[in-house]
């Protein structure tokens, strides 16, 4: 017999540059640090979650992609938008996209490389919502 094999949670380690530049964007992106310590610190946004390290690896980073599944992309957009995100930090951030794979989605890169694609499932083409 193989017991319990139920899953909790998974959580991506995302690296950072200048961790306390990176904390400082995640918390103003409107993520939650649930706590911080030995240079590993626990973000999460409802039940979505990663952990941020006091780790940089060039290659690791600009090649990492997150995906943020979200309810309303548009809302997270503007969200970005209004809160100054990309010039505060010297971020790129693009416009909101529909992709052939039926979600609208946008690109954030984080203060080290990371790639964030904010998304939210729209109906495929010709199926109804």
């Amino acid at each position: 017999m193989t017991g319990n094999l139920k899953s909790v949670e998974i959580k991506a380690f995302v690296p950072s540059q200048d961790f306390e530049l990176s904390k400082r964007f995640y918390k103003d992106l409107g993520f939650t640090m649930a706590s911080d310590g030995g240079g590993i610190a626990y973000f999460h946004h409802g039940n979505c979650a990663f952990l941020l390290q006091d780790y940089y690896e060039k290659a690791f980073a600009e090649n990492l992609q997150m995906h943020l599944l979200v309810e309303d992309v548009q809302a997270w957009w503007l969200h970005v938008q209004d809160s100054g995100i990309a010039a505060r930090y010297g971020v790129r951030v693009t416009s909101p996209v529909e992709q052939p794979w039926a979600m609208i989605d946008f690109a954030l890169v984080d203060p080290c490389g990371v790639c964030w694609r904010i998304g939210q499932n729209i109906p495929k083409k010709g199926e109804q919502p």
